[in-house]
């Protein structure tokens, strides 16, 4: 059995002309852009169409890709503006950034999240959700961004420096403030005010 092609050889393949190469693409990425979709567009057919739209756009652009980044960060720049074109379009502003209780766990706030099933715990965690939630919704859009694609879409500093257009300091400082911000939202939540 053969390994997996990389994505610049089915980069290549496609800009030489092979469509299939292409569909191996869209199956290799499909979820993950949908993924990213769905925290702009909330209505599952339409993220869908989103998606779809941005995996057009990406097929007519190919030719242009240069390998100066990854084929993904190439594709998530391009479903992201997809989808914040699409909900301009549609009249609407992109929502803010969501997150789960699983994510906020990486906040490292308190282990007893994790173990218990009490109402006391589930309550405690939905709080926690909300006031992670809320703290990057009020983020300036350049430290929520930053911070978004590093925690929620686990990306590289380097790939987070290429997606943004700036120097790979300028992401480390953005997601350090970022978290910082984060953390004292959860700090007044936990009553910790060292």
């Amino acid at each position: 059995m053969s390994p997996e092609p990389s994505d610049r050889e089915l980069v290549e393949r496609v800009q030489a002309g092979d469509k299939q190469a292409f569909d191996v693409l869209v199956l290799r990425y499909q979820h993950r852009l949908l993924k990213l979709i769905g925290r702009y567009v909330r209505e599952p057919q339409e993220a869908s169409d989103v998606a779809q739209e941005a995996f057009i756009k990406a097929y007519r652009a190919i030719p242009r890709f240069r390998g100066e980044s990854s084929f993904y960060t190439w594709l998530y720049r391009i479903g992201v503006n997809t989808a914040k074109n699409h909900l301009v379009a549609q009249g609407r502003r992109p929502p803010d950034a969501d997150i789960d209780a699983q994510d906020a766990e990486r906040y490292d706030l308190d282990s007893t999240l994790r173990h218990q099933d009490t109402p006391e715990a589930e309550a405690y965690r939905d709080e926690v959700e909300r006031t992670v939630v809320d703290a990057i919704a009020e983020l300036p859009e350049e430290l929520r961004t930053a911070v978004t694609l590093r925690e929620l879409e686990g990306m590289s500093y380097q790939e987070i420096a290429e997606v943004m257009d700036c120097p790979v300091g300028t992401v480390r400082s953005r997601i350090f403030r970022a978290r910082e911000a984060i953390d004292r939202r959860l700090r007044t939540l936990t009553g910790d005010t060292s």
